[in-house]
């Protein structure tokens, strides 16, 4: 009777185990890779007395969500091996924690019918990684090969005033890592500001997180008509509005963060020379949608409310489908404009670069956005509820912008902190924990985990119209 209790409960372990669909394996992965590395990084192998097991969970998290928030120093709370095993984090979240876990579930499911390989196969369209198999090789392939090439860059020419060489080659490693995975984690306890002035570390680190920020899917469509690339139609929808909206929003940051301090009284860039305020605002608009890194103090007195508005409105879109960053993405923010332009024109059809975008694809679009909304202005209500409202003992209280610009950074997977993360009590930093590893999961993918075994209701209604 002791041994058949265990044995039953693995049995249903592993009839549960075989009924989880794609979506559900991968949220339960990525917990269970959460937890895993939790207790690794929390270990005296890998950090100092000063992280505890909360401290631990919430950088783990940060990691695998590929977010960058963070209550520690790397460098000085976590021992070289620490700082090694964050970047394997990083690199697991960034490369494809989707990817990843569907590919690990074809060798911990013992079924291979032609609706399971169905069912990998659209959910691994619809939430934007590519196929498995040779496919997720040439992800990783292609990510540490730009990686590579960015550490060698840096190493030579970035961080040349780092006299050791194996710290400059760490450092040099660890930055390609977080900024093409757009993690945002940074060695240095203020990021990048000391390499403010720096053209070769800024435009590493953009490129790389341009590069992550686009996807494996642009990346590939791009390599494959590099001969023939004066000729774009040749290049797919899909390539062609990530890289139109990706460019765009890029130039839009650039200028309206160029206007907003520089207007300003007592903006921080006013000290800096036209040169410099270019760089700037150029590599904090890239950094803004995906990755978290920051070459100037970012705080609600450094900067003015009309510029945290629009970074706020810059880390909602976020990085565009089958990339390593978040938030809505490019390609539905470019579907939402399109309808908004046919409904202003007075057409029933969305057509976007000569192409009729599915009703399904705009519904979708539409879901993502309203459903990213309400969860982000959710998750600023609980910041609001309790003790976090003030945050830590001893602190002035957050104000609003604040409170949303933290939730949407983290919502987003950006990682830009203007001071709040670390001054937040546990609960608060429980909610942005809520709001990373959704917001890296994906709404749909969500959903997706929740509502999956639902059978659809096959009943027609009539139709009716209503007054907008």
């Amino acid at each position: 009777m002791t041994l058949s209790a265990p044995l039953t409960l693995w049995v249903r372990l592993q009839r549960w185990r075989h009924q989880l669909t794609v979506p559900q394996f991968t949220a339960v992965t990525g917990l269970l890779v959460i937890a895993s590395g939790t207790v690794i990084l929390a270990s005296p192998l890998c950090s100092t007395d000063a992280v505890g097991l909360w401290q631990a969970l919430f950088t783990v998290t940060s990691a695998i969500t590929v977010t960058g928030l963070s209550v520690i120093v790397v460098e000085r709370d976590l021992t070289p091996f620490g700082q090694i095993v964050l970047a394997g984090l990083i690199v697991t979240g960034g490369l494809g924690l989707m990817a990843i876990t569907t590919f690990l579930q074809g060798f911990v499911q013992g079924r291979s019918g032609l609706r399971h390989r169905l069912d990998k196969g659209r959910s691994l369209d619809e939430f934007g990684v590519g196929g498995i198999g040779p496919t997720f090789h040439s992800i990783l392939l292609t990510g540490f090969c730009v990686m590579g090439l960015g550490t060698v860059v840096l190493y030579a020419f970035g961080f040349a005033d780092i006299p050791n060489p194996l710290a400059r080659l760490w450092a040099s490693l660890f930055h390609c890592i977080s900024a093409y995975n757009n993690a945002g984690f940074g060695l240095w306890a203020n990021n990048l500001e000391n390499y403010r002035d720096n053209p070769v570390v800024n435009g590493v680190i953009a490129s790389l997180i341009v590069v992550g920020g686009i996807g494996w899917r642009v990346i590939n469509d791009l390599w494959a008509n590099r001969r023939r690339l004066a000729r774009l139609r040749r290049l797919s929808l899909h390539t062609r509005l990530v890289l139109r909206s990706t460019i765009g929003l890029i130039l839009l940051g650039a200028v309206g963060l160029l206007l907003t301090e520089h207007f300003a009284p007592d903006g921080t860039l006013q000290k800096f020379s036209l040169l410099q305020q270019l760089q700037i605002t150029l590599f904090q608009s890239i950094t803004t949608r995906t990755a978290g890194f920051n070459t100037i103090p970012l705080t609600i007195e450094t900067l003015s409310d009309a510029g945290l508005l629009l970074m706020v409105v810059l880390m909602f879109i976020g990085a565009s489908p089958g990339g390593t960053g978040g938030g809505i993405k490019t390609t539905t923010f470019a579907i939402l404009m399109g309808a908004t332009r046919s409904t202003l024109e007075g057409r029933d059809d969305v057509v976007i670069g000569r192409r009729l975008i599915p009703s399904s694809t705009v519904l979708r679009a539409v879901g993502v956005t309203l459903a990213s909304a309400l969860f982000v202005v959710l998750m600023t209500l609980l910041l609001q509820v309790g003790p976090s409202a003030a945050g830590v003992p001893g602190h002035e209280p957050f104000s609003f912008l604040e409170k949303l610009f933290t939730c949407v950074s983290a919502f987003g997977t950006v990682g830009l902190d203007v001071g709040v993360t670390a001054n937040l009590n546990r609960w608060g930093q429980l909610v942005l924990m809520v709001c990373m590893f959704v917001g890296r999961l994906g709404i749909l993918l969500l959903l997706s985990a929740l509502y999956a075994n639902r059978p659809q209701a096959r009943v027609g209604y009539p139709r009716e119209d209503l007054y907008v």
